[in-house]
């Protein structure tokens, strides 16, 4: 690890000679890759210096005991500082493990929410637009911009289903753990006898893939413009302006009638369309790995229920981690980062075990 380092610190002096370099400055491409690298490998130097300075103290204190010769003032501060600078070494080299493991190149990248009701009619619909209003909650709070790509709304203010894209540094490093089945227990307003109803809304967290990642021959793609409608059927407005893609050889479908501008509908449809094709890739890349070292708390399996959040008890449960938190009401208004934090230690934790296990 420790050899691994050294190359690092040297890639990084590296990077600090040609980011000075004017040739390397004009050319923004180049400059912004090398700044994204440098990003990255600088606290992870910053935290090999400070093992270091903690191992040259733990020498220093090391050689000292070992001559003798000391009264016992110096023999107790030497002792002492062997100890600390130990025990500062341990804990530096446990960080270092963390910020070593493979980064996951998605990470900074913005992403596509799509949230679908399932189990429960009506109230699955009204509970789809409680976790819209949560996750565009965390986003203000991050100070990401979100923009809602397509909706079909229900006449009691829910959603069957609705898409929208998060822009944002680190977006996809947050929220990708967010794609399952969430649980909803709770009494409807429509139920006069007061009885806790379960309902289910389905979670999908996709990368926002761009156009170089991922090429789309236009013959493959079947395009079809039609009337756009509002919830309970009637027409809101008389032009077709609404978009249907369809793209041949997945019959991955995509719609999208927001907009009153055909054009702007298509783009977001692509947008959608792009990013769930993009993630059928890596759900097969994530399949040829054997699946005794496949993460169980990462972007998983959709059918999974992830989530229950109980309204009587007050009770949010992510059951991936058996975390429970009795605060549903802060986090029903985008308060995530406790169990946003609590999914990435877990999994860091299972890719450490995974590491240390080959």
């Amino acid at each position: 690890m420790f050899e691994k380092l050294q190359l690092m610190e040297e890639r990084l002096n590296e990077l600090n000679e040609k980011l000075s370099d004017p040739n390397v400055i004009s050319d923004t491409k180049q400059y912004a890759e090398l700044m994204r690298e440098h990003k990255q490998l600088t606290p992870i130097i910053e935290k090999f210096k400070e093992y270091c300075s903690a191992k040259d103290s733990f020498n220093e204190a090391k050689e000292l005991l070992d001559a003798g010769g000391l009264d016992e003032e110096l023999k107790e501060m030497a002792q002492m500082e062997f100890k600390e600078s130990k025990e500062s070494m341990e804990n530096i080299t446990n960080e270092l493990k963390v910020m070593l493991l493979p980064h996951d190149p998605n990470d900074d990248k913005n992403v596509i929410i799509e949230i679908r009701g399932g189990a429960g009619g009506e109230e699955a619909s009204l509970f789809a637009n409680s976790l819209y209003r949560m996750y565009t909650m965390y986003a203000e709070s991050k100070g990401w911009k979100q923009e809602v790509l397509s909706a079909n709304p229900t006449e009691l203010g829910g959603f069957k289903e609705i898409s929208f894209s998060i822009e944002g540094e680190g977006a996809y490093s947050r929220l990708k753990y967010e794609s399952g089945v969430h649980r909803v227990q709770r009494v409807p307003e429509t139920e006069s006898q007061g009885r806790i109803h379960t309902s289910t809304v389905t979670v999908a967290v996709l990368v926002e893939a761009d156009e170089v990642e991922l090429e789309i021959n236009p013959t493959d793609l079947k395009i079809d413009v039609f009337r756009a409608s509002g919830a309970g059927g009637q027409h809101i407005n008389k032009t077709e302006s609404a978009v249907r893609i369809t793209h041949l050889p997945t019959g991955v479908v995509v719609e999208c009638q927001d907009e009153r501008s055909q054009y702007k509908n298509k783009d977001r449809a692509m947008k959608i369309l792009r990013s769930r094709l993009y993630d059928s890739l890596l759900a097969e890349q994530n399949e040829k790995i054997a699946s005794e070292r496949r993460s169980q708390v990462g972007t998983g399996d959709r059918s999974e229920r992830i989530r229950t959040y109980n309204y009587p008890q007050g009770r949010f449960t992510d059951h991936r981690i058996n975390l429970t938190i009795y605060q549903l009401e802060s986090i029903l208004n985008g308060n995530l980062d406790e169990v946003f934090d609590a999914l990435a230690t877990a999994d860091q934790a299972q890719k450490l075990a995974m590491q240390e296990g080959d």
